[in-house]
């Protein structure tokens, strides 16, 4: 069995037994015909409705595609990314995910090969062999069969800084510990200035961007897989402080005051427009906050720093490598062979090559283009420390709601980190 799922094939069995019964409900009806029946329609659903700048790029590629094969329509359902992951969840215990789907490693993709509902691609794996490392494709990779192929690598904890806001109260330089990250949390906001801008409207960015990295500075990199093992609890004491964290932010007022009505994409915005000293979030941001902004070269990009008695090191990013393109099983011979000639076509060194371009760093193994951002490279030297489990990529869907949900109370001073612990505890728990 694969080392990756040896601790979560307990976790599987109630959603597998579901997924199992509704594959048998029936296989796919077959292509969608035009006027010479030689049409094929490929129905596709993705998460790439936000300006970030790797979304423009996947989108583009899919026109290509369409350009080039004139006698394939891809049919494209664009789902916030907020919602996207209880979509597929949802159609796929329905037996009706779309031919093809973007999947998440870990703990989201498990339950699809548990149900038999995503298309096995070994055979066409040679078509990256020489780009893709096995570390790039074992997160799509259960019991030696292969199911997707990542667009990206992500790095979600990024903090972006304006480096002015922290001159200003004394920082030329990001803080490296706890201690003066507090501190300078602290002048920020006595000098008037909101520290931290924050859109958690969407729930997902105190989870995976904050307490992925903030839980492994406090517990080290096997937390996450010995809760999955029964080794260890939510309920510990260095999580609980990871959780405290989020409520010491708040009652320090680090947070703008709208932080829940506000999506992420606007906390961006918030930031850019010089409204908040930081913002914490993906590596993709950088799109926006620096590689195509005039003023780009004001904003400075760190990890969270060390604190102190912490288990994890300090120079660890939380990463996952996501995006994978997978197919459904089941499609008929013609809708397999056009969904096979897309993933071969979408995801290749083309494809790579101008994610870098644009500053987004990839999984593969490909030349750097002369034309690549100048950020990238510093992007690339601040990510180099290390790998952090990203929350909602090993943990069950489930658990996270929970989380998430204990999260935002804590931001508007409801419930403890010790309540939210518990309550996560008992959601893992209860899955059981």
């Amino acid at each position: 069995m694969n080392k990756r799922n040896k601790g979560k094939k307990v976790l599987l069995l109630g959603l597998a037994a579901m997924l199992t019964l509704v594959t048998a409900c029936g296989k796919d009806t077959g292509a969608s015909g035009g006027a010479d029946g030689d049409q094929i329609t490929i129905n596709m659903m993705h998460p790439w409705t936000s300006p970030n700048v790797d979304n423009e790029v996947y989108k583009a590629r899919i026109d290509e595609f369409e350009k080039q094969h004139p006698n394939i329509v891809i049919k494209q359902d664009g789902v916030p990314a907020a919602q996207y992951k209880t979509k597929l969840r949802t159609l796929a215990a329905g037996n009706n995910l779309p031919d093809i789907n973007v999947v998440w490693p870990g703990a989201d993709l498990d339950p699809l090969v548990a149900g038999d509902l995503l298309q096995p691609i070994n055979e066409l794996m040679d078509n990256w062999s020489s780009i893709l490392p096995e570390g790039a494709l074992e997160g799509f990779n259960v019991d030696g069969q292969q199911y997707a192929i990542p667009t990206k690598q992500n790095f979600v904890d990024i903090i972006y800084y304006n480096k002015e806001m922290f001159a200003q109260v004394g920082y030329d330089e990001f803080p490296d510990t706890y201690d003066k990250f507090i501190d300078a949390v602290t002048k920020l906001k006595e000098a008037g200035i909101t520290p931290i801008s924050l859109g958690n409207k969407e729930q997902w960015p105190l989870q995976s961007s904050y307490i992925s990295i903030i839980g492994d500075r406090f517990t080290g990199s096997d937390f996450l897989t010995n809760v999955l093992e029964k080794k260890a609890k939510f309920t510990d004491p260095e999580f609980v402080k990871a959780l405290a964290v989020i409520e010491e932010l708040t009652q320090l007022g680090a947070f703008n005051t709208d932080a829940n009505n506000m999506d992420s994409v606007q906390a961006q915005d918030y930031f850019i427009q010089g409204k908040a000293a930081m913002h914490i979030s993906s590596a993709t941001v950088d799109g926006r906050v620096r590689i195509n902004n005039e003023e780009g070269d004001k904003f400075g990009i760190a990890l969270f720093p060390s604190v102190e008695g912490g288990k994890g090191d300090p120079t660890k990013s939380a990463g996952v490598v996501q995006y994978g393109i997978a197919m459904k099983s089941g499609l008929d011979e013609k809708k397999r062979e056009a969904a096979e000639e897309f993933l071969k076509f979408f995801v290749n060194e083309d494809l790579y090559k101008e994610l870098i371009r644009n500053g987004v760093v990839v999984p593969a193994k490909v030349e750097v283009p002369e034309d690549a951002s100048k950020y990238l490279k510093e992007m690339l030297e601040l990510t180099d420390g290390g790998t952090a489990p990203v929350f909602d990529s090993v943990i069950p869907t489930q658990v996270v709601d929970v989380l998430q949900n204990g999260l935002q109370a804590l931001t508007i001073g409801h419930g403890t980190p010790e309540d939210i612990a518990e309550e996560v505890q008992k959601a893992f728990d209860d899955m059981n």
